[in-house]
């Protein structure tokens, strides 16, 4: 990974918003066999004062929010101590709105609906959250929000709110509804499709909007900030395919 594979969307004194690409890792975990490249070490290579941030700085410095390996979009990082506190304080207080863009198989009967479904472990698959019945481990709440963009023939696309930010949870949410994810092979089927090519799943950290947690000189001391994140190149081909053979 070079320093071009990290699109910097914003950037200020306290925070770092990155568009994170589909593939990367956050952080490695310290008991995987295998240690793949991660933002974090980017980051630190990149901004060695966020080594010492963090709740768990020895792990994911700076980091206050995550994002699947497999998912793309925006992504805060805190770079200093205050800052992150900040924004994990806004985090757990609902004050940060996250929109994602999901498109998931089947079609949906309604235009928009919230899930409030708990979210624990699955007893068959320790990777997995899952919500509902037979949920193992911390149970824990959780709330998404979605609207219908557009209806294809066998495929929705969404925009999805969550409201609370558990693991996996727009992931186990839309497979609790009966409308998983397209191409996420963790939460399919064994007969789930990969349409177009498409080798991830379809989800997409679309845009953030936050109040800035101090003044800066062209923003007065807690402006709020829309940030947004383009729709990657895969996920775009696919929707010019479906609409092309709608």
């Amino acid at each position: 990974m070079n320093n071009h594979s990290v699109s910097i969307i914003y950037e200020d004194d306290d925070i770092l918003a990155v568009n994170k690409q589909a593939g990367l890792l956050v952080h490695n975990v310290p008991s995987s066999k295998f240690q793949d490249l991660s933002l974090v070490d980017w980051l630190v290579k990149n901004y060695p004062e966020i080594k010492n941030v963090g709740d768990e700085p020895e792990l994911r410095p700076g980091i206050v929010h995550r994002l699947d390996k497999d998912t793309s979009g925006i992504l805060l990082v805190a770079k200093n101590q205050k800052a992150f506190e900040y924004l994990k304080s806004q985090f757990q207080n609902r004050k940060i709105k996250k929109r994602y863009i999901a498109l998931v198989y089947g079609e949906l009967k309604v235009e928009s609906g919230i899930i409030d479904l708990a979210i624990g472990k699955s007893k068959k698959d320790f990777r997995k959250k899952i919500a509902g019945k037979k949920m193992i481990g911390k149970i824990r709440e959780a709330i998404t929000e979605y609207k219908v963009i557009k209806k294809f023939s066998n495929y929705t696309l969404l925009e999805v709110f969550p409201k609370t930010g558990r693991t996996h949870q727009i992931r186990a949410h839309l497979k609790a509804i009966g409308h998983p994810i397209v191409c996420d092979k963790l939460y399919g089927t064994k007969k789930t499709i990969c349409p177009f090519g498409l080798d991830r799943q379809f989800l997409h950290a679309s845009s953030l909007e936050l109040n800035l947690p101090a003044g800066k000189a062209d923003l007065p001391s807690g402006a709020r900030i829309k940030l947004e994140a383009d729709l990657p190149e895969d996920l775009d081909r696919v929707l010019k395919e479906l609409r092309k053979n709608k």
